[in-house]
């Protein structure tokens, strides 16, 4: 059963590289768990600080309920502790969310990452109602997920300000690409108040802002580097910071020169890290993105 929110202290969200890890297919379109498992390891030796499940690079927007659920359970049970497990519990519809939620917290994840209602076009105080629900119904850290690109309706700053007094919301993934807005968060939001970038292009700038990490696409292919980034932020070393963000740079626009994750289930099929198999709408991607990435990659020997 559920803890209640009373009987359970919060996890503490955890610092640096946090991977918006890709779900395995297998040729046939179904769950690859053998494969999920071998990446969770491979995560985990590689200094990822934490594993975000079932979010948009999960593919989340295809899988069923059931596989939802089953996607999670596996991820937390082979994870055993080991690593922080975030986990996608975003939903159009709050009752969703919040049976998405309490469902996490019976698995055993350590928090929520709840992106924006998508589709219905909330009203700022729909937001504050939507996300206040499923932070009443556990006792887990829930993680905003703004992206508007993707969902249509922007967070603003001050529903982040409001949301941020709930005692169990803890953070906020921002995929804004905003860094006037990501200031403007850190100025509203209390002490402690986590702040990660959303998408690579501004893992280095967010982090010099005070983010407390990023949720990382790259960390996908690349989990050492992007981890080996944070911690130079973390320690001061703003230039090799710099240089390894930069060196990055030619992977991150190959894996975002179409539609996330198609870039990047190619890049990691080319790494023989699990098939490339995707759920339609997604399909494979372009010759010229082909192409692109496996430049991309040249620069990285396996």
């Amino acid at each position: 059963m559920p803890s209640s929110p009373a009987s359970r202290a919060p996890a503490r969200l955890p610092r640096g590289s946090l991977v918006a890890l890709l779900t395995p297919f297998t040729d046939d379109l179904r769950i690859d768990l053998p494969a999920l498992r071998r990446l969770i390891d491979w995560h985990i030796d590689s200094g990822t600080a934490g594993i975000v499940i079932a979010g948009t690079t999960g593919e989340c927007a295809t899988l069923s309920h059931t596989e939802h659920r089953d996607l999670l359970a596996a991820a937390v049970e082979h994870a055993a502790g080991r690593t922080h497990v975030m986990a996608g519990v975003g939903a159009n519809s709050t009752v969703e969310a919040v049976a998405l939620a309490r469902f996490a917290e019976e698995c055993g994840a350590d928090s929520l990452l709840s992106v924006v209602p998508y589709y219905n076009k909330p009203t700022q105080r729909g937001l504050v109602a939507h996300f206040s629900a499923q932070a009443d119904a556990t006792a887990l850290p829930l993680v905003l997920y703004n992206v508007p690109g993707r969902t249509v309706v922007d967070l603003q700053v001050a529903t982040v300000a409001e949301l941020a007094r709930h005692p169990r919301i803890a953070g906020i993934k921002d995929a804004t690409g905003d860094m006037a807005r990501a200031a403007d968060i850190a100025l509203a939001v209390p002490p402690g108040f986590a702040q990660y970038s959303g998408d690579d292009f501004t893992s280095l700038p967010y982090l010099a802002l005070g983010g407390q990490g990023v949720i990382s696409v790259v960390a996908n292919i690349l989990p050492a580097e992007v981890a080996a980034l944070c911690r130079a932020m973390d320690e001061g070393d703003w230039a090799g910071a710099r240089a390894r963000f930069l060196r990055l740079m030619p992977l991150t626009c190959a894996l975002f020169a179409e539609s996330s994750p198609g870039p990047a289930k190619l890049a990691a099929q080319l790494r023989g890290l699990c098939a490339g198999a995707l759920r339609l709408p997604m399909c494979e991607v372009s010759p010229a993105t082909v192409a692109a990435v496996r430049t991309a990659l040249e620069a990285w020997p396996a």
